[in-house]
């Protein structure tokens, strides 16, 4: 009578187990996803914070902070659209690992904005609206912070959504849009655009 009791007991305890593995691996499945926006949750973070450490004191040391922060939302939404444009097929096809198209991405996408960025910089800056013809410097502040929102937030909602789309032609959009409604700019380079969007 011992001998069933103590195999009703581990098979009890063994039905307990299975039940505490199940949980374990359903809650790992669940928070996978959560790991890569904690990542991008934490670049963003470090990114205000390395701003505010470097332009400590500056009179206008918050709209940089900021700027900083949505800029790093920006980078990561780039990434994110990036990678899923050019790495999802050859992923989709078997031939590459997830994890070696995040080293090739990773390593391509920082070469990329290490050598190229500064053209870009400059044309997004001071190529399309000539900083100096805009009334205040406040304007032409808030319309590149709201020109670098809307168009982080429009990249976001078309990765998440599939579409491929290019990261260069929402940011022109956006101050495009800030030409047509401000009355403010009187000097704009519409060739420049026209570059650009071609």
């Amino acid at each position: 009578m011992s001998t069933n009791k103590s195999d009703h007991n581990w098979k009890t305890l063994d039905r307990d187990l299975g039940r505490i593995a199940s949980f374990e691996s359903a809650t790992l499945y669940v928070a996978k996803p959560m790991v890569g926006l904690g990542i991008a949750f934490l670049f963003i973070i470090l990114a205000a914070i390395a701003s505010s450490i470097f332009f400590a004191g500056a009179t206008t040391s918050w709209v940089v902070i900021a700027a900083a922060g949505v800029g790093a939302y920006m980078a990561v939404n780039i990434g994110a659209n990036d990678v899923a444009n050019n790495m999802g097929p050859a992923v989709g096809a078997n031939a590459l690992t997830m994890g070696g198209a995040i080293a090739i991405a990773a390593v391509c996408e920082t070469a990329g904005a290490l050598l190229a960025g500064g053209d870009v910089v400059s044309t997004i800056s001071k190529g399309i609206i000539n900083p100096e013809s805009v009334a205040g410097h406040d304007v032409f502040i808030w319309a590149m912070m709201a020109a670098l929102i809307s168009s982080a937030l429009w990249v976001n909602l078309a990765t998440f959504l599939g579409a491929p789309v290019s990261t260069t032609h929402s940011i022109i959009a956006e101050q495009i849009i800030f030409i047509v409604k401000g009355e403010d700019v009187r000097h704009t380079s519409m060739d420049k655009v026209e570059s650009v969007v071609r």
